[in-house]
């Protein structure tokens, strides 16, 4: 692969190319590997050839391809020309020729589009990068004057505010145009079309190119204009001038203009959905739709064939996998696209169904080459199960299961696309079509060919699926074993009988309903379901779980393996011993040979943790795992019979296996996460979507949360943040479902008012106690099989009825766990992301306090500037909008914190099953193993490659790349290679705004590690603006005073004293202590180090008495908990009695510390500053490396008598550069409890 990068490398050339206009020539940088259309597009983006749109490249008057390689070229050179040549247009050509030309001069708005939602793919770091432009204007006279601190003004107890989330108002562009707009005089009628007129703007598309017509608003008159009017030219771009001498010079200042903007920022997505932010501006002007024409037909794609043959192609050479993985990648996004649009159709009854007379939910829909259907149980094939619940919940794991197969990739076993779309309450699931599907078969033969037919009742069997399902099986950890149908007839099967196999049409084999690939979740089945009563009764309210669904994930099947094969390699090493007692060797040897077994083992099964192989050394004993079997039936527990006394006794080892896994979730897997983030070895969740994606790496599902919760209720500060975070997610799933619920079978134009009803109802009581819904009643009239049921809801009957939803899924008693009023904007984004809602951005107000103070309800941002209308009286209704009549009933609307205007938008949330890039993957572990090994070149060689790879693979703009540019950038930081962490850094920050959210938790992550290699490159002042935005964005997923922020606060403080603003550090110290001491107790060995860190800020800050007085305590606490002898202790004992000497002479220290000349980021001497670790990593994970012990890492670098000497004036101390330490406290302890 290394060979293959550099090969690379030495085959880029400079290629000449001819043009038919001014500048006439230009020189590309091009790769041998690369196409003739990436040599195009090239050229397309050159501001100097930016005309050019529809043309063709010749080489010596020979006409190149443009779909091959350019060293497939014959006779090409570096010292070769191309000549570029103008092609007659097609109507296609000529539409993206105009919508282009519209988006170069500026004339283009937003388009409008049903699947992005307002300001889709926002990122806000150029704003954020412009505040750090003007704050260093204003302060370059004195960085470290009072008057002007970047961080003095932070309120640390404020909570959040939603400013924090919406792009300023855009610098007004210069204007190129007034207009360029399609005609109505469109389309070309057949006689014109024919002599080749293809559209018409003011002036008329032709195949030759563009000319100035003689028609107007009443006269259609499409033929050029006689000189010296006649303007005519290849491309709009040539033409515009010249008609408009002011053209040239207006367009030029635009191009400056958007040339400040960063790429990454403007660049549209195409590998995946923009993240829809929950809170945006009021939506701008629309784009006349240009782009798919009169007829779309002819885009129509055969989904299920190109995703089939895509998979069937070569993989043997690294190129080859780079292709067809690039290839994938852009399918799936593209299917995934189509799917949600066709979907989003389906919800609002804008696609006729195929079978238009069977009930609502068993409706089924083609639209666009795709299968639609409800995610319902319209026929009763999980009557026994849940119903409607199941079936809902069957669909979200088939999702899940289809994406663990593609991830697999195994030969000969293909799955259909699949997506599904939650959408104005309705879950709706898009299917690629499998040949064959819908066939109808002779009579006697099965509709599937593998697996039930008809639940369980029917088994089919084929010999070809075997192998395929064994591969799979042998993957998934799932058991070959028998079922028996409904004649008690037995079968031997490789998978779930649940999981079907069917032969299209087109001989492939599919696998199908992927849902039941892991074994029911039998502890928390039997101990809260049971059967429906045959006599429609209610069941019993401690067995009452909504579904029978719940089956385990494939993360924990993993880990139980992991912990079955420790056991394995336990009892191998206990015959060896047995075999060969006369040895030497103890057990606890023994035991540590037994885990280094294990983890060689697991390192050969592709475990997470191959890094850790290449510190092993070779162990004298070595267990052969070849005969380790590890695997699951996913059948028990599912009402099979077993027959034979043989089949009984294997089905109870198999149901006591099944069992054993589920108590190992139980007693060991939630209870070590509980203990993990009460010690702060991992890092703490920040919302509901990093809490679940944290249970969900443990293998933990969602339903126990409640059990979660109910762990962390103790008298802990961390444990009570967790209490907090899960309560806060259990209600926002709860009123998840009562809104789905309510919102299903609701027309369309009333979901918005459904919606702030509901929101008004949950958040808006302490405003407004008995909030109305706002509705047109003229409009109500009009559907009368509507269920418009929602308008009864109160207060009162919707938080009994969540306290209900959260006690039925997630077996927590709420009881007077509810949210605090200073943590409804948090609960507000939860619900919001959760369904899709996209908010006007303002403040709101949730209570009447805020009302009184004055923070009235109607005032926006002041951001959106589409409004010019000032603050008015706290009654108005909040929302202006542009027509009159909208203003007249909001004088006398009641007070409310949401009303029906303030959701402009309801964007579908999506589940896809797309794969991650294996060949990318295997780069980045490679690079990650060659670090640890500390093969820094080959790492850093791999990881750039593994980089590479990411790009052209998923293309720049995706989530995969946004982490991948996160991960590099903390390893290439512990290489020292900083600019290259900084370059990386703020990429990873763009691409995670556009992808994932302006406010997501890995945003957040990415904003503190881009400050953090700021401050390492000199920047401190940026990195302070980046570090302040993290924080703020923090209050808004959160809250304030999250436990993770101690060491971003202490960072910043750090940053604070390198920029000589003591009083400030200080400040800041003080807060993370504040935090410290709340979360790990006042006599905790973390908080000792803070006490450290603060007395030393303190002595710059020239208050030496409350030096040595945080100093005292600091010692105290370590004497008490690590006693006198202990190192620490000693050196803060040192600093007492120098501070303690200094203090009485406070009046000459104040006089020299004015004198001095010395920037004091060493000062922080208990550890300076390192990466973030992510949610559910360790801080030693963050950086790249595994946890090591680095005795000077923890070591004081600077003695007593230096700082003694830089108080009194003396020498300024050598600076050094933070390396490889830590603002981390935990990292302290860790290193007590060593000692």
């Amino acid at each position: 692969m290394a060979d293959h990068h550099d090969a690379s490398i030495t085959a880029v050339f400079q290629i000449t190319i001819n043009l038919p206009h001014e500048p006439y020539k230009t020189q590309v940088m091009m790769s041998t590997q690369e196409q003739v259309q990436d040599l195009r597009q090239s050229i397309v983006e050159q501001p100097q050839t930016f005309q050019y749109s529809c043309f063709h490249l010749e080489h010596k008057g020979e006409r190149i391809n443009d779909f091959i390689e350019l060293s497939e070229v014959p006779g090409l050179s570096p010292d070769s020309e191309l000549t570029l040549v103008e092609d007659p247009y097609t109507e296609k050509d000529a539409r993206m020729h105009v919508v282009r030309v519209r988006e170069l001069i500026g004339a283009a708005g937003d388009r409008t589009d049903t699947l992005h939602g307002v300001l889709a793919g926002l990122s806000l770091h150029d704003s954020v990068g412009s505040e750090i432009v003007e704050a260093s204007v204003t302060n370059d006279t004195s960085p470290a004057a009072p008057q002007g601190p970047v961080m003095g003004d932070y309120d640390f107890e404020a909570l959040g505010s939603v400013k924090h989330l919406l792009p300023p108002a855009p610098e007004t562009p210069p204007k190129t145009l007034k207009s360029i707009a399609v005609s109505p005089w469109n389309p070309p009628p057949y006689h014109l079309r024919a002599k080749g007129h293809l559209l018409y703007l003011q002036i008329t598309a032709h195949v030759g190119g563009f000319y100035v017509n003689k028609s107007s608003n009443s006269k259609f008159d499409p033929f050029p204009r006689p000189p010296p009017k006649y303007f005519a030219a290849h491309s709009l771009l040539n033409l515009i001038p010249q008609i408009s001498p002011s053209f040239d010079a207006a367009f030029k200042a635009l191009l400056e203009l958007n040339a400040k903007k960063d790429l990454l920022t403007i660049f549209q997505l195409s590998n995946a959905i923009p993240a829809n932010p929950w809170m945006s501006d009021i939506a701008r002007t629309q784009e006349s739709y240009l782009i798919s024409g009169l007829e779309n037909t002819d885009t129509l794609r055969d989904w299920n064939e190109e995703f089939q043959s895509t998979r069937e192609m070569a993989k043997e050479a690294v190129q080859d996998r780079v292709f067809r993985e690039r290839l994938t990648s852009k399918l799936f996004a593209d299917y995934n696209d189509a799917a949600t649009r066709g979907a989003m159709l389906v919800a609002r009854g804008e696609v006729a169904p195929l079978n238009p007379t069977e009930s609502r939910d068993a409706q089924i829909f083609v639209y666009n080459n795709i299968f639609f259907s409800f995610g319902a149980d319209g026929v009763g094939t999980f009557a026994t199960d849940g119903g409607d619940e199941a079936a809902r919940v069957a669909t979200g794991k088939d999702v899940t299961g289809v994406r663990v197969v593609n991830n697999l990739d195994i030969q000969g076993l293909f799955t259909p696309g699949t997506v599904v779309v939650d959408y104005l309450g309705k879950r709706i699931v898009g299917q690629s079509i499998v040949p064959g599907i819908f066939k109808q078969r002779e009579p006697g033969e099965h509709q599937i060919d593998y697996g039930g037919v008809e639940g369980k009742d029917v088994v089919a069997e084929d010999a070809a699926f075997v192998p395929l399902f064994e591969k799979l099986s042998k993957l998934l950890h799932v058991k070959k074993h028998p079922v028996w149908d409904k004649e008690d007839v037995r079968h031997e099967l490789e998978g779930s009988v649940e999981t079907k196999g069917l032969i299209g049409t087109d001989g492939r084999k599919y696998a199908l309903d992927l849902y039941r690939v892991t074994p029911l979740d039998v502890s928390w089945i039997e101990q809260y379901w049971s059967e429906p009563p045959k006599d429609d009764s209610a069941k019993p309210k401690e067995s009452d779980y909504p579904h029978r669904m719940a089956v385990l994930r494939p993360e924990l099947v993993e880990s139980f393996s992991r912990v079955r094969l420790r056991d394995y390699i336990k009892e191998e090493l206990a015959k060896k011993a047995e075999l060969t007692k006369g040895t030497s060797e103890t057990p606890e040897a023994s035991q540590s040979n037994g885990e280094k077994a294990e983890e060689g083992a697991v390192t050969n099964k592709d475990s997470e943790n191959q890094e850790d192989g290449g510190e092993k050394e070779a162990e004298q004993e070595r267990v052969d795992i070849s005969g380790f079997q590890f695997a699951l039936n996913p059948d028990v527990f599912c009402g099979q019979k077993p027959q034979s006394d043989e089949d009984k006794e294997e089905w109870a080892k198999d149901e006591a296996e099944v069992r054993a896994a589920c108590g190992h979730l139980l007693s060991e897997v939630i209870p070590r996460l509980v203990h993990e983030l009460q010690e702060g070895e991992v890092g703490f969740p920040m919302d509901g979507a990093s809490l679940s994606t944290l249970l969900h790496k443990r293998g933990i599902n969602i339903r126990y949360l409640g059990k979660l919760a109910t762990l962390a209720d103790k008298e802990d500060a961390r444990l009570q943040a967790l209490k907090r975070l899960s309560v806060q997610e259990m209600i926002s799933r709860g009123f998840k479902h009562v809104a789905n619920r309510l919102m299903r079978h609701l027309p369309v134009p009333f979901a918005a008012s459904c919606m702030t009803h509901l929101l008004n109802c949950l958040l808006g009581e302490r405003l407004n106690g008995k909030p109305v819904p706002e509705l047109d009643d003229s409009l109500k009239a009009m559907y009368p099989e509507g269920d418009f049921s929602f308008e009864k809801v109160s207060p009162a009957t919707l938080k009994k009825e969540i306290t209900s939803q959260v006690a039925l899924r997630y077996r927590f008693d709420l009881g007077n766990n509810w949210i605090e009023h200073d943590r409804y904007l948090q609960l507000l984004r939860e619900v919001s992301l959760k369904l899709g809602l996209q908010l006007e951005g303002k403040e709101y107000v949730f209570v009447k306090e805020q009302h009184t103070n004055g923070a009235s309800h109607t005032d926006g941002n002041a951001l959106a500037p589409t409004n010019g209308q000032t603050n008015g009286s706290s009654k108005k209704k909040k929302k202006h909008t542009s027509p009159p009549r909208a203003a007249s009933p909001a004088v006398t609307a009641p007070l409310l914190t949401f009303h029906a205007d303030d959701i402009l938008n309801i964007v579908p949330v999506v589940k896809e099953a797309s794969p991650k890039s294996m060949l990318a993957e295997e780069a980045l572990d490679a690079g990650r193993l060659s670090m640890a090994q500390d093969q820094k070149e080959l790492g850093q060689e791999l990881l750039l490659e593994s980089l590479s790879l990411h790009e052209q693979i998923y293309g720049v703009l995706h989530p995969e790349v946004a982490r991948a540019y996160h991960q590099l950038s903390n390893l290439l930081y512990t290489l020292e290679e900083k600019n290259a962490a900084v370059e990386l850094a703020h990429k990873a920050v763009i691409v995670s705004e556009r992808t994932l959210g302006i406010d997501h938790a890995e945003t957040v992550l990415c904003y503190l590690n881009l400050g953090l290699f700021e401050h390492a490159t000199g920047n401190t002042k940026a990195a302070l603006h980046y570090v302040r935005h993290a924080l703020e964005l923090w209050k808004i997923i959160y809250g304030p005073n999250h436990p993770d922020s101690i060491t971003t606060i202490n960072n910043a403080a750090v940053m604070l004293q390198s920029m000589k603003q003591y009083h400030e550090s200080r400040l800041w110290f003080e807060a993370s202590l504040a935090i410290c001491e709340q979360v790990s107790g006042k006599q905790s060995i973390n908080t000792a180090t803070l006490l450290f860190q603060l007395s030393q800020a303190l002595a710059l800050d020239k208050d030496m008495r409350g030096a040595a007085n945080r100093m005292r305590e600091s010692y105290k606490i370590f004497n008490a908990v690590l006693g006198s002898e202990d190192r620490n202790t000693k050196e803060a004992g040192q600093w007492l009695e120098q501070f303690t000497q200094t203090a009485v002479t406070q009046a000459k220290q104040l006089q020299d510390l004015a004198k001095g000349k010395v920037r004091r980021v060493q000062l922080n001497t208990r550890g300076t500053l390192r990466p973030q670790p992510q949610v559910g990593q360790t801080s030693a994970q963050a950086d790249g490396r595994e946890a090591r012990s680095v005795p000077s890492q923890f070591r004081d670098q600077r003695s007593v008598e230096e700082l003694l000497k830089y108080i009194e004036g003396g020498d300024s101390p050598k600076k050094s550069t933070p390396k490889k330490q830590t603002a981390n406290p935990k990292r302290r302890a860790q290193k007590a409890d060593d000692l």
